[in-house]
């Protein structure tokens, strides 16, 4: 059912209610300690608005029995699972199980895999758990997952934990804003860079002055203004209108996990936030990386690492008799989520300043190791020109470039060796393509690349499990993540949800890999439904047993200007949303569907691309997926 009449819904006025947090996200002796097994894993959620409290200050929520954070689920694997969902709104709304293998018809997204769950209705979710690890739910309709529709999920092993532990912590990032999520989408559907309050001043041209020269400081600005970019501008949402939480509490309110000195501490860290993506670290003490993505990683110790949106990372500590300070900062330094973990309550340690804001680079750009770009062509756009504010992440063209496939570079006057090829449309949702995108997965994210300490990179996992599909992909499927920031909009090689014709067809069983390729000055956490991916490290086939650790990823993030590539098997058939995990980039239209069909529907391999015309497949109902419902336009279309 490829249907997006569905997919997104308003979002009501809130109702006022008392709202608690849940037992195990409560600070102190009690916190953490509802993890008690569902019963007979048969459970009821009801979700409504509940008024809650953050740092203080009172605002309206969507909520899953009356809590924020949602309640944990703890499950074990190989148990069936029946889930019964209330929707007391007066809208629609949907549960998405992040991770989870589950039947298609349960994935839970409206228009994709099934309608929504209708306002004062009933659902029921059934599926047997495959798996084991830290997970997480949410809503996929409307702004409900910013609103607070969102939990986390534990599923126990059937077996003994890989990476034994004494006590365990689950820890939910998120942001939480105050202002009324379609107002901030609509301010950046006018201008993509207007919620970025960290532009360059006099004042910083006069420090880059005194340290490079004035020249050289006027060229770079010089460079930025004709690319129209900001090299500041790394978040489209930030500290400015987000408080950052842990476990539902602001940084006044300092969420506290007790311990006991010389424990073995597991750490179950989601990103469950809306738009952010985290530095996480715990001065003091190193962390060492044991499960990702619900699935156990040989051990690799650190001190601090970067976790995008979506992402789950289970860390093992082992802190002595003294309190720590975790800190979760936003990658552009603009705000931080903050906790303590003690041996004692009432015990905590200082919280370190918020760093230096980050500066993009040319690498960003998508000019690795390109030479000679500090004078970039003269015919390069310059701030003056009509339409040029707000146009933050990407290289700009004309709304009129031709929109036959680009078969020559830039055509920014000039060629360069290593410039790629690229073969997706251009038009007024492509403002620019990355001239020379590379692999970035050694390197540990925007804002840790000059920190003092040990960090971690895609690069260093490998599964603790040979992989089990050893087969050479038999295709190939390139993709862009492209963007035109001055109308906010963002797509799939040039091709918003609302605008998409045909999904992305994969046959069940077989062995196919996707690449992505970065044409903006964003990272972005790129999500598949429905199955886990192998990522390809450059550079390594296998280990000295001849079997291959490649680490299975359900999310990537995708470094600006980055070019990577991943494998998969697709393992179910139906339709599986594939988007953006930054939810104000997927409701501008950085989403697409992939279809995984029987084998015998396969054609020729030669023939095998994007899938074949949509006219051979009459049961997808495609003049619907571009038509919105419930009080909105469709996903990506102008607002």
């Amino acid at each position: 059912m490829l249907n997006r009449r569905h997919f997104l819904t308003g979002t009501a006025a809130a109702l006022t209610a008392q709202s608690l947090l849940p037992a195990w996200a409560q600070s102190g002796p009690r916190g953490n300690t509802g993890l008690q097994r569902v019963t007979n894993n048969r459970f009821d959620f009801t979700i409504d608005h509940t008024p809650i409290s953050i740092d203080g200050r009172r605002a309206p929520a969507v909520t899953v029995n009356g809590t924020l954070p949602a309640p944990l689920v703890r499950l074990q694997e190989g148990e069936d699972v029946l889930l019964r969902v209330e929707n007391k709104l007066d809208e629609w709304s949907s549960i998405h199980w992040h991770g989870l293998l589950v039947p298609f018809e349960m994935d839970g997204v409206p228009g994709v895999s099934f309608p929504g769950i209708a306002p004062r209705s009933t659902f029921e979710y059934r599926f047997p758990l495959k798996q084991a690890g830290t997970y997480w739910y949410h809503s996929h309709s409307a702004f409900q997952e910013q609103l607070g529709l969102y939990g986390p999920l534990v599923i126990d092993p059937a077996g003994p934990e890989a990476a034994p532990y004494d006590r365990e912590f689950v820890i939910v990032l998120s942001d939480w804003t105050f202002q009324d999520p379609h107002r901030i989408f609509a301010e950046l559907k006018k201008m993509g860079d207007s919620l970025n309050y960290q532009k360059r001043t006099a004042g910083d041209l006069i420090a880059d002055a005194r340290e490079d020269g004035l020249g050289s400081a006027l060229e770079n600005r010089a460079m930025w203004g004709r690319m129209r970019m900001m090299p500041t501008d790394i978040a489209d949402v930030n500290g400015a209108q987000y408080t950052y939480l842990v476990n539902g509490h602001g940084p006044s309110d300092d969420w506290t996990g007790i311990f006991e000195p010389g424990e073995s501490v597991r750490l179950r860290i989601i990103n469950a936030s809306a738009m952010s993506i985290f530095n996480v670290r715990i001065p003091g003490l190193p962390m060492t990386v044991v499960n990702v993505h619900g699935l156990d990683v040989r051990p690799v110790t650190f001190d601090e690492f970067q976790i995008g949106t979506a992402e789950t990372y289970d860390v093992i500590v082992e802190p002595q008799d003294r309190a720590y300070r975790l800190v979760a900062a936003s990658i552009d330094s603009s705000g931080q989520a903050l906790a303590t973990l003690t041996p004692r309550m009432g015990e905590t340690a200082e919280a370190p300043p918020l760093r230096p804001r980050p500066l993009l680079t040319m690498k960003d750009m998508g000019m690795a190791g390109m030479a000679g770009m500090s004078g970039m062509d003269a015919s390069m756009a310059t701030p003056d020109e009509p339409g040029m504010q707000g146009q933050g992440h990407n290289l700009s063209y004309p709304d009129d470039q031709p929109k036959d496939r680009m078969k020559d570079g830039m055509h920014m006057g000039h060629e360069s060796p290593g410039m790629t090829e690229h073969d997706h449309p251009m038009g007024p949702a492509v403002a620019a393509t990355a001239m020379n995108p590379v692999s970035r997965l050694d390197e540990p994210g925007i804002g840790l690349e000059r920190v003092p300490h040990r960090t971690l990179s895609y690069s260093q996992l490998r599964s603790r499990h040979p992989n089990t599909d050893r087969r050479p992909a038999e295709r190939e499927i390139e993709l862009h993540l492209t963007s035109n920031m001055e109308r906010y909009m963002w797509s799939f090689d040039g091709v918003r949800f609302s605008e998409v014709e045909e999904s992305i067809k994969l046959y069940h069983g077989e062995r196919v890999r996707m690449t992505l390729v970065n044409d903006t000055m964003m990272p972005h956490p790129i999500h598949l439904h429905g199955m886990f991916f192998d990522l390809v490290i450059p550079g390594y086939e296998e280990d000295e047993d001849g079997e291959r650790y490649l680490p299975g990823l359900h999310t990537i993030l995708v470094k600006p200007g980055e070019k990577l590539s991943v494998e998969m098997t697709p393992p179910e058939l139906g339709d599986w949303a594939f988007h953006c995990h930054l939810l104000y980039h997927m409701h501008a239209g950085m989403m697409q569907v992939v279809s995984v069909l029987p084998p015998d529907e396969r054609p020729p391999l030669q023939m095998v691309g994007m899938g074949p015309p949509a006219a051979t497949k009459p049961d997808k109902d495609h003049d619907a997926m571009s038509h919105g419902d419930h009080g909105m336009t469709g996903m990506g279309g102008d607002q």
